[in-house]
């Protein structure tokens, strides 16, 4: 199957993404001659493009607000499932973390959709307290992996890829747990006593099989370029078009995420810019703890994590000594 790329300029003017201002015509002035009313004006049309990783045609989307209902929007072009879609990148067909779709995609990202490939069960002993994981999730109830450390238990384990969606764990299915919830399991096994983990990679071209991919740090994971106006998707409430961010932020949000990976085991860099959000709206630990539990009750953060978020927001140089 052909595969056209974000250089493909499907549109008519080149362009990923099409506005349409939805503007009336202005009909004749007042007789009195007084200035006629500015007619409304509708929120601009967004429409982005996207293709399967593995290789498809290019079909353009539109009117989505949060993840899911870009799966599904993603899912009707291609006439697939939304189960089946695993996670997406941006403007890469490859299994690229630092390029992962989070909480915001530029107005000229390409969407590459990664899909369910093959099932695989991998049988790990814990020798250690930490397996090496970093779990993230699709929004959509997959948890998969982000990261593998090197020299750890599962980078010892040549069948197992980063980009692998964790289907369950010793036969019990976590689909639908969020990437918090897996990591909590793992680190809850047992050491010395084997469990087996099922997994599925993503569908891979031709050309692609048979890679392994490595992450390494970034200095940040799944944002656009800064200053450029990006949709923001969100949990809850409508997207909104918002100025990407700045450097400061950018910043700010990467040490959170790299915090978030430290105490939990899991980097969502989408969590991070809403714990940035709140940490500069809190005037101090205590209060940022009181915030994040209200909203964000059910990760159950120590106060030891809280009170580095807030010095590491507010307080850059002393969170880092």
């Amino acid at each position: 199957m052909s595969r056209q790329g974000p250089d493909s300029s499907p549109s008519p003017d080149g362009s990923p993404m099409e506005r349409g201002t939805g503007q009336q015509q202005p009909g004749p002035p007042p007789a009195d001659g007084s200035a006629a009313p500015r007619p409304p004006r509708a929120r601009p049309r967004l429409v982005f493009h996207t293709q399967l990783a593995h290789g498809s045609p290019t079909e353009r989307i539109e009117g989505f607000t949060n993840v899911k209902e870009l799966y599904a929007k993603i899912a009707e072009v291609f006439s697939i499932s939304p189960t089946e879609i695993l996670f997406c990148t941006l403007n890469t067909h490859k299994v690229d973390m630092q390029k992962l779709l989070g909480g915001q995609i530029g107005l000229e990202d390409f969407i590459f959709a990664h899909v369910r490939g093959e099932t695989k069960e991998v049988e790990v002993t814990k020798t250690e307290d930490a397996l090496g994981l970093t779990i993230t999730d699709n929004g959509a109830g997959y948890a998969f992996i982000k990261r593998i450390k090197e020299g750890s238990i599962i980078n010892r384990l040549q069948s197992v890829c980063v980009g692998d969606s964790i289907e369950a764990i010793n036969d019990q299915t976590i689909v639908g747990c969020r990437h918090y919830e897996v990591a909590r399991m793992l680190r809850e096994l047992p050491r010395a006593q084997p469990f087996t983990l099922r997994l599925v990679q993503p569908k891979k071209a031709f050309d692609m099989i048979g890679q392994r991919t490595r992450s390494s740090k970034g200095p940040v994971e799944g944002r656009v370029v800064s200053g450029k106006e990006t949709l923001r998707l969100r949990a809850q409430g409508p997207a909104t078009l918002e100025e990407g961010p700045g450097p400061s932020e950018e910043e700010a949000a990467r040490r959170v995420d790299d915090l978030l990976e430290s105490y939990m085991g899991i980097r969502d860099s989408e969590l991070a810019s809403t714990m940035v959000e709140a940490a500069k709206e809190s005037p101090g630990a205590a209060q940022l703890a009181r915030g994040l539990d209200s909203v964000l009750g059910e990760f159950a953060f120590p106060q030891e994590f809280v009170a580095e978020v807030w010095a590491a927001v507010c307080h850059p140089k002393a969170g880092q000594e």
